[in-house]
């Protein structure tokens, strides 16, 4: 069973694929994606204060599983994609040419790394019925 935060990460992939397609109408596309940047970096905050962490990574011994680091791995890529990505935008915004290119490679990858994100977080998720029992 997905826990909330895994629902809203994929309700938030399929905007950010919304806004994929919508790049040429900035007053759609900017919003949406700033958005789903300030979701992405609260995140963590949300499962820290929502979950009790010691018990799972240390008690339960998941700090040593390649799945966790594999994840933790994705997220830095992720934030560090988002800062290329509003490095490029500052490009674009100022007329560069050449940023515009970059920026879409960047999106593509974006998708991807994001989607490996969700996909490694609804992996390692607790159910709250799991955690009940424990």
């Amino acid at each position: 069973m997905m826990t909330e935060a895994v629902w809203a990460a994929l309700a938030l992939y399929f905007v950010m694929l919304f806004a994929f397609w919508q790049y040429r109408r900035r007053v759609v596309h900017m919003p949406l994606m700033a958005t789903l940047i300030l979701f992405d970096l609260c995140m963590p905050f949300y499962l820290y204060a929502t979950r009790d962490w010691y018990k799972r990574l240390i008690e339960h011994g998941d700090i040593t599983s390649f799945g966790v680091w594999m994840h933790l791995g994705l997220v830095l890529t992720l934030y560090m994609l988002y800062v290329f990505q509003v490095l490029s935008v500052r490009g674009i915004l100022r007329g560069d040419v050449e940023a515009r290119t970059a920026h879409r490679g960047q999106a593509k990858a974006l998708l991807l790394v994001r989607g490996l994100v969700v996909l490694t977080g609804a992996l390692l998720a607790e159910s709250p019925e799991s955690v009940a029992d424990s």
